[in-house]
């Protein structure tokens, strides 16, 4: 595949979109699913497992690898894809977020921003240019330009002077990249709107990154606990404020009525850590909604997570099993629970291309929620 970037729109229903993206690594079907790959792993997840779940791409953490191992370290070891085993698409964030939300002394200036690492108390800098190498270094191949993060709780003057902060940072993202040599060449870069809740900051913010340019373009700034409510009135107008004819990619959602609610508002391309770090403290993901594996009721139970699910976990071993699993601390039962919440989050995502597709969006989201309340 000789393409660098292409996104085609093969069919609509309402403001939702399905189609491909493609690359040089593999073709990404949207409405995709991210799952999260923060040390250069999908936790408890063998690559060719993820990709078994059917997920395209997954998503690498600039901050957690500019820590530890070290973006050149990987990059002298053949770059991030080698050393993890997978092959395929890899998106990288910028790192912005855990800067702001994991380190206990932050300093923010026009350069970029000055903070103590969370593992041992390091000092570091991370400026969108230094933001944009990382994720050359690791080989990503979409980049995601360096933005300011601030709650939705936020002053209007704070949300103001940070959604402006974050479009200088875009632009200067944007020139760090085209200045990458061979890696600008195969890659692509995504700009990210800032303007918490607000239509007029939001508007003013896609216009800048319009201006500037970017392959795609990522709604931030939302699943940072305002609520689905407010997230949803958020998305009723700022995907539509950015191009029609390029990827919309919401960070850091979510939860599977999250994901159907956002598709529903024309968004193609989520992530979240909720599929693995679920698994991992025992909730699994079904159709009748989210159980916890842990609780008694499950101790003698054979059936199956989710009797819907046709994963390899709800296949071949019982809720029983998997209770003991998980209630004993074993890392199989981590790894088999990881596996069939990933299933879940990927076959949601099928299903909800299929009804794009089919023109039928509307009826299937309907039962999905009726079904994933329990009513």
């Amino acid at each position: 595949m000789s393409e660098r970037f292409t996104f085609t729109i093969a069919a609509t229903d309402g403001r939702a979109r399905t189609g491909q993206i493609a690359m040089q690594r593999g073709i990404i079907r949207t409405p995709a699913f991210m799952p999260v790959g923060t040390a250069a792993t999908v936790k408890a997840m063998k690559p060719a497992d993820v990709r078994a779940s059917g997920a395209d791409i997954i998503l690498g953490n600039t901050y957690h690898l500019m820590l530890r191992p070290g973006a050149e370290r990987v990059a002298k070891l053949g770059g991030l894809h080698a050393f993890m085993g997978w092959d395929r698409p890899i998106l990288t964030d910028s790192g912005g977020y855990q800067v702001m939300s994991l380190s206990d002394l932050t300093t923010r200036n026009e350069d970029g921003v000055t903070f103590k690492s969370h593992l041992d108390g390091s000092r570091h800098t991370l400026s969108p240019e230094r933001s944009i190498e990382i994720q050359r270094l690791l080989g990503s191949d979409i980049v995601m330009a360096f933005d300011e993060l601030v709650p939705t709780t936020s002053t209007p003057e704070v949300q103001q002077a940070a959604m402006a902060r974050s479009m200088r940072w875009a632009k200067r993202s944007r020139a760090a990249f085209d200045g990458g040599g061979a890696h600008a060449e195969r890659a692509a870069i995504f700009g990210i709107q800032q303007g918490a809740l607000d239509e007029t900051l939001r508007k003013n913010s896609a216009d800048a990154l319009i201006d500037i340019g970017f392959d795609g373009y990522a709604v931030g700034g939302l699943a940072v606990g305002e609520g689905q409510a407010a997230m949803f009135g958020c998305l009723d107008f700022a995907p539509g404020q950015l191009p029609a004819d390029k990827p919309r990619y919401l960070m850091g959602v979510g939860k599977p009525d999250d994901i159907v609610g956002a598709v529903e508002r024309g968004i193609d391309m989520f992530d979240c850590v909720l599929p693995t770090r679920s698994g991992r403290t025992g909730q699994a993901f079904t159709r009748r909604g989210p159980i916890n594996i842990r609780n008694a009721k499950f101790a003698e139970d054979l059936g199956p997570i989710d009797p819907a699910c046709a994963c390899p976990v709800c296949k071949g071993w019982s809720r029983a099993y998997l209770h003991h699993l998980v209630r004993s601390a074993e890392i199989l039962g981590a790894m088999l629970m990881t596996e069939h919440n990933l299933w879940f989050y990927e076959t949601l995502m099928a299903d909800l291309r299929t009804a794009i597709s089919d023109q039928r969006l509307t009826s299937f989201a309907q039962t999905f929620r009726k079904d994933y309340a329990g009513t």
